[in-house]
């Protein structure tokens, strides 16, 4: 039997359990048996193709299985599942915020310091595109550019999950604001103004170097002060007791 925990807003649906035991072999199976055993629940779980909802994440033992094999993931009897759902707003229920592999971020961040540190060095200005483009893209595919890295260094037992209860799309936001400070930068170097491209590189290397080192995300502060001016697409509230922008502690999930 697989443990899937159920979050706070959808226990109503399952007879108040905190957790519910089920069978099957892989996630997408196991989410399947809980709808089937608790049918109110399925709604807020699947669309009406029966696809799983874009703001409902699954947790295998902490790991969120988009990173893994989707709903083909294996299931293990003793594993564990969790169902997060990303719920738009500032709520105090600390269970209505998304899991963030906060490991897979400081890999992302350490990633683009060094290239662009090695760019600097090297007088290297498409080192810093090549940087930018893979953070551009790691935004518009909503998860760290630099995430290969932090998978391989994963598989080796160099790095181990950090998750920890935060929203994503301030993290996002940074990623994103930082990709296209370097582009900005690259353009200063094709019109022969390289003082200034690379005095933008060193401004994404420091903002990244306070988020690795001192767990401070700028980028994430400016998100939320964004949110609370009201300001169209920056929807997520910082989490009630939070510094906005400082990495939540880590938590340890029953």
């Amino acid at each position: 039997m697989t443990v899937i925990r159920i979050p706070t807003p959808l226990r109503p649906y399952t007879e108040g359990l905190k957790e519910v035991e089920v069978e099957g072999k892989t996630v997408g199976t196991v989410i399947h048996a809980v709808a089937d055993q608790y049918p109110g629940i399925q709604p807020h779980i699947f669309d009406d193709e029966g696809n799983l909802r874009a703001y409902v994440n699954i947790f295998l033992n902490e790991e969120n299985v988009r990173h893994l094999e989707g709903h083909d993931t294996p299931v293990a009897e003793n594993d564990k599942l969790m169902i997060v759902p990303s719920i738009a707003g500032g709520s105090n229920d600390p269970e209505s915020i998304s899991l963030v592999d906060h490991a897979a971020l400081r890999a992302n961040q350490a990633s683009i310091i060094i290239l662009l540190i090695i760019a600097f060095i090297a007088d290297l200005p498409s080192i810093s595109l090549l940087v930018a483009i893979i953070m551009l893209i790691g935004t518009l595919l909503k998860r760290p550019g630099f995430l290969p890295v932090y998978l391989v260094l994963k598989g080796v037992n160099l790095m181990q999950p950090d998750i920890r209860r935060d929203h994503p799309e301030p993290h996002r936001f940074a990623n994103g604001f930082g990709s296209i400070v370097l582009l900005i930068g690259f353009i200063t170097f094709t019109i022969n103004l390289p003082v200034i491209g690379w005095v933008l590189a060193w401004v994404v290397i420091i903002l990244a170097g306070v988020n690795l080192f001192l767990g401070f995300c700028v980028g994430c502060a400016v998100y939320y002060w964004l949110n609370r001016f009201g300001v169209p697409f920056f929807h997520k509230e910082a989490p009630a007791g939070r510094i906005p922008g400082l990495r939540p502690q880590k938590e340890k999930h029953a």
